[in-house]
């Protein structure tokens, strides 16, 4: 047996291969497992050697391992759509079907009697419950971090806020707990026209990381004014504007307009953008924070007092 006679099936599924795609035997699929061809996740799964080990990887392992009536759910949904995680989540797979006893090692199997909105999706080769879906299912297990999600699931027009709420509306019932936690988001997020401190912070490191920017020193103070993150050792200062621009008033523009002026004027640049602009284009605003870096290199960094 070859790794090459797997290449086709484990390049399209993360480099996840299960028994039943790779056409051996129990015999020598075990034999392969002896050997080192292949390396096992979970009970006829296993992952291709020298494939890199990312979440999409563990989280498509568990729902073949589950098999039949399987999708990826809560925490691990809200990944493959795009929704910011912490690293150490576990996997949520969501069970549909009647089978019982199914247990996986770093895996949490979530059974529901509610089986509105379940329509497999496909994101990243994987199959996982729809945006709202997962959005009410993460009010279960995630009520801290489901503020942040909603935000960026709206912002990101994953989902808007009227139909969130009536998906909430239409999911109400006893048992289901993570609907109060979706009508809190919703109505925080009604009110709320920016990302909280976390979802900043986790964006700016993101952006820095991906795109090359030197490190964002973040909610630093300078000539007075807190900002939302400043390009370390340089002039270059980043604010980032409400949700969305539809939602920016006349007020609100003035405030920043004043605050540009007197950063400006202590010697300050400042870019400015929107949450929107810098999730949904974010390689364009790594060129205009790099731009004003290289613009300004010359000159010395203000006195942040």
């Amino acid at each position: 047996m070859r790794l090459s006679d797997f290449d086709d099936w484990a390049r399209a599924h993360h480099g996840i291969i299960t028994l039943d795609a790779s056409g051996l035997s129990r015999a020598a699929w075990y034999r392969a497992i002896n050997a080192g061809t292949i390396e096992q996740l979970h009970p006829h799964v296993a992952r291709m050697p020298g494939t890199p080990h990312t979440v999409e990887q563990r989280i498509i392992a568990a729902v073949e391992a589950v098999g039949t009536g399987c999708l990826a759910s809560h925490r691990s949904a809200a990944q493959l759509w795009g929704i910011p995680r912490p690293a150490d989540d576990p996997v949520d797979v969501l069970l549909t079907s009647t089978r019982r006893d199914v247990r996986l090692d770093g895996v949490v199997v979530h059974r529901t009697r509610d089986l509105a909105r379940l329509t497999p999706q496909r994101r990243y080769a994987v199959a996982c419950t729809d945006v709202v879906r997962t959005l009410l299912d993460l009010g279960a297990v995630d009520q801290p971090g489901l503020h942040d999600a909603v935000g960026h699931a709206i912002t990101n027009g994953l989902v808007t806020l009227e139909a969130l709420d009536a998906a909430a509306t239409e999911h109400a019932r006893p048992g289901r707990v993570g609907i109060p936690a979706v009508r809190d988001a919703i109505a925080d997020w009604s009110i709320d026209d920016k990302p909280t401190d976390t979802m900043l912070q986790f964006t700016f490191d993101r952006l820095a990381r991906r795109h090359g920017l030197p490190p964002l020193e973040f909610r630093p103070t300078v000539g007075g004014l807190t900002v939302d993150a400043r390009v370390s050792g340089t002039a270059v200062l980043v604010e980032c504007d409400a949700w969305t621009d539809r939602r920016r008033n006349h007020d609100r523009v003035e405030r920043s307009r004043v605050v540009d002026a007197t950063l400006a004027a202590a010697g300050w640049i400042v870019v400015r953008c929107t949450y929107r602009v810098v999730t949904t284009r974010p390689s364009a605003t790594a060129k205009r924070i790099l731009a004003a870096i290289e613009r300004h290199a010359a000159a010395p960094a203000p006195d942040a007092a």
